[in-house]
């Protein structure tokens, strides 16, 4: 176990003494200092957009655009064998749904691959194209086995999950129009997603080659989820830990037209475990939920339930974890909600998965010899 990893219990909650989001959850949003890449940054080393539409049709469930410009220093988030020559250059893009192999997870050197102004198109290769200029974002993506092309408008509700000097995290409720392809198939999509933007401090800026894992800051387990309840209610559930400490167990509630809510008397819980712990490219396990459930209290009165059971497949490359989708049935304020969820999955503490862990132990030889391919298997890099 690492310093870093010891000492989270007391630095979290010191650090958590900065942070004004729950404030910022309910006030409109009206930041013009965001949403900027910041690549040749050392005050900011990475940055996430991120756009997600949480619920769409079977058989594709969901569509994600999770990308990050610049290796975190998080245990959570690090995938060391995509990392760029100077890892601060390293930019990633998982975009996915549930339907047969549309999954698209990608490395790329920012400093020769991708074009990321301040100001215009974001492009990371010839795969993704990001254009932000709120209250418009839109969104190209050009992939091996699907295209998708989304239009969104932000509207003023946001949803902050860090709000502090050193790290901005904020989700802004956005309708959408979308279409999505894959052979001969065009399907049109319309409905309520989210833009996110984050920005960030980490030793990673000092540094060109990526940071060894004792030194990486120890933000081990992450999960967010987002579930539409109607056409107008949007809920976000966040639970990410470091080292044993909470840093962020929240749920927001934002409603189109109408108002925005956080609350922080949550509790997660997983009911029940995948029997099968899933297994990255280097073949490091993961244990992962199949059911599990959400309970949010105000004043001592419980105001929503969740209970979800997760029912598409696992998608790796949201860090070193994974997406998926599952079907849920929730009690928001006494009324009865059923449908689908969207969900993000990141495990790495070190008691997580019992016998996988030490199973992991095991793999680490072989794995260190592994390649990754990114993109299109135009290329790969080899560890060492």
């Amino acid at each position: 176990m690492s310093l870093l990893h010891r000492a989270a219990p007391l630095v979290v909650p010191a650090y958590l003494r900065t942070d004004r989001r729950l404030a910022a959850s309910v006030t409109p949003f009206d930041r013009t200092d965001l949403f900027r890449p910041h690549l040749a940054s050392r005050r900011w080393a990475w940055t996430h957009f991120g756009i997600f539409l949480p619920d769409l049709p079977a058989p594709y469930r969901f569509l994600n655009t999770m990308t990050f410009i610049g290796a975190t220093g998080t245990t959570c988030f690090d995938d060391d064998r995509i990392a760029a020559p100077d890892a601060r250059n390293t930019a990633l893009v998982l975009s996915a749904t549930a339907h047969a192999d549309q999954h698209h997870h990608a490395g790329y050197d920012a400093a020769t691959e991708c074009s990321f102004p301040d100001t215009g198109p974001l492009r990371w290769g010839d795969d993704l194209t990001v254009e932000v200029e709120l209250p418009h974002v839109r969104v190209a993506g050009r992939y091996a086995t699907f295209e998708v092309d989304v239009e969104l408008t932000t509207t003023d509700q946001a949803s902050w999950f860090v709000r502090s000097p050193a790290y901005d995290h904020v989700s802004l409720l956005a309708p959408y129009r979308a279409t999505l392809r894959h052979g001969a198939t065009e399907q049109a999509l319309e409905g309520l997603g989210t833009v996110e933007y984050a920005r960030c401090f980490s030793p990673q800026a000092l540094r060109r080659r990526p940071l060894p894992g004792w030194a990486k800051l120890p933000f081990d387990f992450f999960t967010y989820q987002i579930v539409n309840l109607d056409p107008d209610t949007q809920v976000l559930l966040t639970d990410v830990r470091a080292g044993g400490a909470t840093a962020c167990r929240l749920v927001h509630v934002r409603t189109r037209g109408g108002t925005a809510e956080v609350y922080d008397d949550v509790r997660f819980e997983v009911t029940e475990w995948d029997p099968e712990p899933r297994r990255d490219p280097a073949g490091r396990p993961m244990r992962v939920p199949r059911r599990m459930s959400w309970t949010v209290r105000d004043g001592g009165a419980e105001i929503l339930r969740l209970d979800a059971e997760v029912d598409a497949p696992y998608r790796y490359g949201h860090g070193t974890g994974y997406v998926s989708a599952y079907r849920h049935r929730t009690t928001w304020r006494g009324e009865q909600r059923t449908g689908s969820g969207y969900l993000e999955w990141v495990d790495r503490r070190q008691d997580a998965a019992g016998s996988a862990t030490q199973a992991s132990l095991r793999d680490q030889s072989s794995a260190a010899s592994s390649s990754v391919t990114t993109r299109d298997g135009s290329f790969s890099r080899s560890l060492s």
